[in-house]
């Protein structure tokens, strides 16, 4: 069967219209991802400004609360291992890099000391709610 001219343009924008839909909905859907991901972590971090124990305690993944065992217990350990978590003065969001079966979500903080930190969020999925399930904090290295 012999295809025209103008049915081959009627078809391409089509196809071009389609490509271009999918490709805008996979950057929504990582846009979706990084905001979902921010508002958890500061959720989390917004909670323990507050020494709300309970509130911090939920955005926590399973393994952590088995890890503790109750929020107090959770709390007290933030507060004292992780202080710049726990009393952030400043937050700004660096990269998130998908690593398997979960996310790390790179998180510069600025502690209650002054003193700037990197801290690595690992963020999973649980039932459709991200989660915290560990965080690696580091002095962040000073630029020129």
């Amino acid at each position: 069967m012999k295809t025209s001219a103008s049915a081959t343009l009627i078809r391409w924008p089509i196809w071009f219209l389609t490509l271009v839909i999918a490709v805008t909905s996979s950057v929504l859907r990582a846009e979706d991802k990084d905001t979902a991901i921010r508002n958890v972590i500061l959720l989390q971090i917004e909670a323990f400004a507050n020494d709300d124990e309970e509130a911090a305690w939920t955005i926590a993944s399973e393994g952590i609360k088995r890890r503790f065992g109750s929020s107090d217990v959770f709390l007290s350990m933030v507060r004292e291992a992780y202080p710049a978590v726990h009393r952030a003065t400043a937050i700004e969001f660096a990269e998130r890099v998908p690593h398997g079966p979960f996310e790390i979500q790179v998180v510069r903080l600025q502690g209650p000391e002054g003193k700037r930190w990197d801290a690595y969020y690992r963020m999973i999925l649980i039932e459709g709610e991200w989660k915290v399930a560990g965080v690696r904090v580091q002095p962040a290295e000073l630029g020129i």
